[in-house]
């Protein structure tokens, strides 16, 4: 249809349609920010909005003090064992100090070494012991590290029994919420599609058409893209009925539409030619004879044979020669490409008499 428009119609045309996407992005901005802003309506919901507060809080307080518990006795666990490594350190420091004196004495054997023999050996000693002391307090600050992670774990046990005993209740508000949010959608989007359905029907080929199919694109957008993916699931089968009832309301709506266009053409190809050109768009017509496509029946015609001047499908006039030069020309040209003498609609073929 585009090369049966004047240059600057098509210009303008083009400006026009961007005045529709233009008009279209602001209104789907405009759309987006409304729709994403209708959850808010709902006050936010936590799993602990459905957990007896009094005993939350007695449990979470619990953890509390036995994760600090842990942290103090954990650190407590790394100086007992610093103090430990260090009395080991000392132990065997001093072990083999004496090992080297005893085996000196021995090389020597001088009898007014003993006092000095029984005071390094009290100093071994008394090393093992603060080394066994040690050890003690290490595996007693074990002990208490694990009662303290024993505690935590219980503590955290019970936070998870609280919660799974309100998830069943939790789950049941949010898809109540997420359903009441749909439903705030689907009141602001459906009215604005039907509006859209009728502007398309009844106003898309007005004055202001460019307003008119820019409002179209934005009702489809914010049918599709913001209220569609936030259909509820329920495990998928929501989202799968509601997609079998919307094919089949639309795929009934396609046949009815089908069968009806072809009982219009069936009634139209019944009339007189002069009748069915009357109906005809200039534009329409061109569009149509530039695809090789019949501008009556919308079957394709091979318009490059010069022998076929009527569809032979519907026998609409499509060639016939000028009255002043009689040059072969579309019986849809207003003027004769020739001489450009204006043209006349042919008259319709004589029927044959009959018998």
């Amino acid at each position: 249809m585009s090369k049966s428009l004047r240059l600057s119609e098509k210009w303008f045309r083009r400006g026009l349609w961007m005045v529709a996407v233009v008009f279209a992005w602001f209104l789907i901005g405009l759309g987006g920010t409304l729709v994403g802003d209708l959850p808010q309506i709902e006050q936010t919901q936590t799993l602990e909005d459905f957990m007896d507060p009094i005993e939350l809080k007695t449990v979470r307080e619990q953890i509390r003090k036995t994760e600090l518990n842990e942290r103090e006795v954990s650190d407590a666990l790394e100086q007992s064992r610093l103090k430990h490594s260090a009395a080991e350190a000392d132990t065997d420091s001093e072990r083999e100090k004496f090992m080297a004196w005893v085996a000196t004495r021995k090389a020597t054997a001088l009898p007014d070494q003993d006092q000095e023999l029984i005071a390094r050996t009290e100093r071994v000693d008394n090393l093992q012991a603060l080394e066994r002391v040690a050890l003690a307090q290490l595996e007693m600050q074990q002990k208490l590290l694990l009662d303290a992670q024993q505690a935590n774990r219980k503590a955290q046990l019970q936070l998870n029994d609280l919660e799974r005993a309100a998830q069943g209740e939790y789950t049941s508000a949010i898809q109540s919420q997420e359903l009441r949010v749909f439903g705030y959608r689907l009141a602001l989007t459906l009215p604005l599609l039907l509006v859209a359905g009728w502007f398309y029907k009844t106003k898309r080929q007005s004055t202001y058409w460019p307003f008119v199919w820019g409002f179209i694109y934005f009702a489809l957008f914010v049918f599709f893209v913001e209220l569609v993916p936030y259909l509820p699931s329920y495990g998928g089968y929501i989202r799968y009925i509601v997609g079998i009832v919307i094919t089949v309301l639309v795929g009934r709506q396609a046949i009815r539409a089908l069968n009806r266009y072809l009982e219009q053409q069936r009634l139209a190809e019944a009339q007189p030619e002069t009748k069915r050109r009357e109906v005809l768009d200039y534009d329409t017509a061109l569009a149509r004879l530039l695809k090789g496509i019949c501008p009556g029946c919308e079957r394709t015609v091979d318009l490059k044979d010069s022998t076929i001047d009527f569809c032979p499908h519907c026998g609409i006039g499509l060639h016939d020669k000028c009255t002043a030069c009689g040059s072969r020309k579309s019986t849809f040209s207003k003027y004769c490409h020739a001489c450009g003498t204006g043209a006349r609609l042919p008259d319709p073929p004589a029927q044959a008499a009959q018998p």
